[in-house]
């Protein structure tokens, strides 16, 4: 098995950990981009992105990883709505 096979079963073990563990994060995209391994998407809280590069980080041990990550707020709005 060479290195881009082992990265892709490594990937692929990643998203099984994301959607399988308590994070159950399914909307998290992963790609392999040369020798480097992307994610991207949003998430609910830091906390929540915090978890998903723990992971990343066991799962991707000694690949060079980049993430784009972006927390959403989901918090009520601070004024009303003007409609013109």
């Amino acid at each position: 098995m060479n290195t881009a096979d082992t990265a892709e079963y490594r990937i692929a073990h990643l998203r099984d950990r994301l959607a399988g563990e308590d994070i159950a994060e399914l909307g998290i995209r992963i790609e392999q981009r040369g020798v480097t391994v992307m994610l991207y998407g949003t998430v609910s809280s830091a906390a929540c992105k915090d978890e998903i590069l723990r992971i990343a980080r066991e799962e991707l041990a000694g690949l060079p990883v980049r993430e784009d990550l972006v927390v959403v707020r989901a918090t009520a709005p601070d004024h009303p709505e003007e409609l013109a």
